[in-house]
C-alpha cells in the first residue's frame, strides 16, 4: 500500500489526469475509509476480527488491477474508494484481535510493538514503488502490491480468532454509534485526533509542494523517512512505559510533538530545519495513534471494541480528508508556511482539550494527561498510574 503513495499521483497524471483530478482521486480514498469503518466495526464485534482481516486483505489484493484496468477519473475514483475499505478493515480489526489478546498489565507495550510494522511499511514501500516505477514501469509496480496484498491475506488465513470474553453489561454501555460518539470516553479522544488528523493529513499533502517552493536542497523523500524513523524509534519504548505510568502522559507529549513540527515547518527555511520537524512529527504519530488505540482498549470491553476503534479512528480519517480543502484554501492565501502555522493552532487547540477534558473534571484530567493521575474511565485500574 505505501509503494503507491509516490507513485499513484504520477500515473493519474499519466492517463490524462490534472491537478485537480489527481487530487481529487487521491483524496477519495477517505470516503472508503469514512463510509466503512463504522460498519466494519459492527462487523468484527458481531462476527469476529478475523472475517473483518480477511475483507480487509482480499481487497488490498483485487485493488491494484482496478488501477491497472481503468483509465478514466470517474473509475479511478471508484477504484481508490474501493481501496479506501482495505485499510478500514485492516486497521479495525487488526487492532481489536491484539487488544483482546494482549493482557492488560502490559496491553500498552504489545500495541506498541503491533504498530512497529507501520513506519517500516511508510520508510520502505514508497522508495521502493518508486524505484520500480521508474526502472520497469506501472504495471510490474501494481502486479507486486497486488502480490503482497494476497500474501497478507493468505498470512490471514492461518490465524487463530479468539472467541471475544462475553461480558455483562456495565451501567451506561453505547449500543449505537451516536452513543458511543457522544459518551465522554469517546468524544475527547475522537475529537482530539480529529484536529490531529486535521495538522497530519496538511503535512503530507503540501509538505513536498512547501520544501520545493522554498527552494531548499532536500529531498522530499527524507522528509517522509526522518519522520518513519523517529516514529520507530519511539514505539520501541512508549507502549511499555505506559503500562507503568498511564497512557494520558504519552498522549500530551504525542501532541505537543505535532504542535512544535508545526512550528518548526511555520519558520522552516533550511534542510536542517525540514528534517528536525520531520523528527518531531514522527515522535508525534509514533506515539498518538499507537496510545490512542492503547486508551481506547483500556475504555472498552471486548464486544464493543471494534465499534470503538472504528469511531475514534474515524476522527483522524476525518481530519485528514478534509485538512487538503480546507487547509490548502488557507496556503492560497498566506502561503505553504503560514498555514503550517494555523496548523500549530490546531494542535494547541487540541492540547487544550485533552489537558482539560480527558477524565470526568478539570483536576482529573490535568492528573491524567499529565501522567499523576488514574483513566477515569478505564476497565483495567491495573493499567492506571499506581
Amino acid at each position: 500500500m505505501a509503494a503507491l503513495l509516490p507513485t499513484l499521483p504520477l500515473y493519474i497524471e499519466e492517463v490524462g489526469g490534472s491537478k485537480q483530478e489527481i487530487g481529487i482521486v487521491m483524496g477519495s480514498f477517505a470516503i472508503g475509509l469514512l463510509l466503512f469503518r463504522p460498519m466494519l466495526g459492527r462487523l468484527a464485534d458481531a462476527r469476529d476480527r478475523k472475517i473483518v482481516l480477511l475483507i480487509g486483505t482480499i481487497i488490498a489484493a483485487i485493488a491494484p488491477f482496478g488501477y491497472l484496468a481503468f483509465k478514466s477519473i470517474p473509475l479511478l475514483i471508484a477504484v481508490r474508494i474501493f481501496h479506501g475499505v482495505s485499510i478500514a478493515a485492516f486497521t479495525t480489526g487488526y487492532s481489536a484481535l491484539v487488544a483482546d489478546l494482549a493482557p492488560a498489565e502490559n496491553r500498552g507495550e504489545i500495541i506498541g510493538y503491533m504498530s512497529l510494522g507501520t513506519p517500516i511499511g511508510l520508510a520502505i514501500g514508497p522508495a521502493l514503488g518508486g524505484y520500480l516505477q521508474a526502472a520497469v514501469g506501472d504495471e510490474p509496480l501494481f502486479l507486486l502490491c497486488a502480490g503482497l496484498g494476497f500474501l497478507a491475506f493468505l498470512g490471514t488465513v492461518q490465524m487463530t480468532n479468539p472467541s471475544a470474553q462475553r461480558h455483562t453489561s456495565v451501567k451506561g454501555e453505547d449500543s449505537n454509534f451516536w452513543q458511543i460518539l457522544l459518551s465522554p470516553r469517546v468524544r475527547v479522544p475522537t475529537l482530539v485526533m480529529l484536529l490531529v488528523g486535521l495538522v497530519l493529513g496538511t503535512v503530507h499533502t503540501f509538505v513536498a509542494l512547501f520544501i520545493k517552493s522554498t527552494g531548499v536542497d532536500l529531498n522530499p523523500g527524507l522528509f517522509f523517512t526522518a519522520a518513519a524513523i523517529s516514529s520507530f524509534v519511539i514505539r520501541l519504548f512508549a507502549g511499555r512505559v505506559s503500562d507503568r505510568v498511564g497512557r494520558g502522559l504519552f498522549i500530551t507529549c504525542s501532541i505537543a510533538a505535532y504542535t512544535v513540527a508545526s512550528l518548526l515547518l511555520w519558520q522552516a527555511n533550511s534542510a536542517i530545519a525540514f528534517l528536525l520537524a520531520a523528527i518531531a512529527e514522527g515522535c508525534g504519530g509514533g506515539t498518538l495513534i499507537s496510545m490512542m488505540t492503547t486508551l481506547m482498549a483500556d475504555r472498552s470491553l471486548p464486544q464493543e471494541r471494534g465499534r470503538i476503534f472504528a469511531i475514534c479512528i474515524a476522527g483522524l480519517d476525518l481530519g485528514i480528508a478534509i485538512a487538503a480543502p480546507l487547509l490548502g484554501s488557507i496556503a492560497e492565501q498566506v502561503g505553504y508556511g503560514n498555514m503550517f502555522g494555523y496548523g500549530a493552532i490546531l494542535t494547541v487547540l487540541a492540547l487544550l482539550i485533552f489537558l482539560t477534558q480527558s477524565s470526568k473534571s478539570l483536576p482529573h484530567s490535568l492528573r491524567f494527561a499529565l501522567g499523576r493521575g488514574r483513566d477515569a474511565y478505564s476497565l483495567n485500574p491495573e493499567n492506571s498510574l499506581n
